[in-house]
């Protein structure tokens, strides 16, 4: 059996720990509900005590690669300190690398869980094919990661990638953050029932209100399915969504000019319902776009603009892993690891 690493996705609802080889084959998986308020000691056992499991299991058919962790929120990457966390209440200036490392005795890679989930899909999704690439991940916020070499671009305080913070609408919502329109105001799942909310008491939205009043759980899910059902109201809803999603990659690729952009987290399983106005928005705002697109060059359905090199194409797309995403990337990370200090000593034992 070849090496394998242990991965945890560390969630405000759920904590995921699992066991993937060197190829990227999930051994196991376990799935516990974040236990957040009964406090951060028992959330940190639940996590130490199922890692302990599985080591304790797969110890006898293979060696430990290591132990990679994604957790929500802003970290400083040197400490290891979660530096604020809105999905992790409490959990602000916590070191929580040290007190991990502390229960396990063992070293342990932490990371950001959009990070994350972009070197996840980049090793096993729908960027395997490519070294670079940037992923917006849309939850209960949004946010994002960078891959550049197939490594995570941390920026100088382990803060890059921090595109649900991007303004879309300068006197849009108020977003958690203290600003005015951010994307994540504009394009996660709280802000889709907000905005349903909103349309119900300007008494815009019939439809809206009326799944409103009967269902107990009216959240972004149910709001896509009255969408796709007609729903003018909820239709409206992710046209708004789309053109902010449109926005900000429009953004990115006329900044970045990378070669793959992916929307992933658990709004993207909306992808019909706000991906034709994504498109939209892309081909009115991006040079960038307009000159690597795949998409037909005209609206008679000419062939696909074929760029200078005859090859290259900005591509954007839907995650593939769904919400296991993050839970590879954290498996990845030791392996990255060591790839990377590898390289590194080879660099320096070499002759000038």
């Amino acid at each position: 059996m070849p090496d394998y690493s242990i991965g945890v996705d560390l969630g405000g609802t759920n904590l995921r720990i699992a066991a993937v080889d060197q190829e990227g084959e999930l051994l196991e998986k376990i799935t516990l509900g974040t236990r957040i308020a009964l406090g951060r000691d028992l959330v940190l056992k639940d996590m130490c005590d199922a890692i302990q499991q599985l080591v304790a299991k797969y110890r006898e058919v293979g060696p430990l690669t290591g132990i990679g962790i994604g957790v929500p929120g802003i970290i400083d990457m040197a400490s290891g300190m979660v530096l604020e966390s809105p999905n992790l209440p409490g959990w602000t200036d916590y070191p929580v690398r040290a007190e991990i490392e502390k229960r396990l005795g063992t070293q342990v890679i932490l990371e950001n869980d959009a990070n994350s989930a972009a070197l996840g899909e980049n090793w096993l999704g729908a960027a395997k094919a490519v070294e670079d690439m940037a992923i917006l991940t849309l939850g209960t916020g949004v946010g994002g990661g960078l891959v550049l070499g197939r490594r995570i671009w941390h920026g100088m305080t382990g803060m890059a990638g921090e595109f649900g913070h991007m303004t879309v609408e300068p006197e849009g919502p108020r977003c958690g953050c203290g600003n005015h329109g951010c994307l994540e105001a504009l394009a996660s799942a709280t802000a889709i029932v907000r905005m349903a909310r909103e349309a119900i008491a300007n008494g815009a939205a019939p439809g809206l209100s009326l799944a409103a009043s009967s269902n107990p759980e009216f959240n972004s899910k149910a709001i896509y399915n009255l969408a796709i059902q007609g729903d003018e109201g909820a239709k409206k809803i992710f046209r708004r969504v789309g053109r902010a999603l449109g926005i900000v990659l429009s953004n990115l690729i006329n900044g970045l000019n990378l070669p793959m952009y992916v929307v992933g987290g658990g709004v993207s399983s909306a992808w019909d319902a706000f991906a034709p106005s994504l498109f939209e928005e892309l081909r009115q705002r991006c040079m960038v776009y307009a000159a690597t697109s795949p998409e037909p060059a005209n609206k008679q359905g000419a062939s696909a603009h074929v760029t200078p090199t005859g090859k290259t194409r900005t591509l954007v797309t839907r995650a593939l892993l769904g919400s296991d995403a993050g839970l590879f990337g954290a498996a990845r990370l030791p392996q990255v690891s060591i790839d990377q200090n590898f390289a590194s000593a080879v660099s320096v034992r070499s002759p000038s």
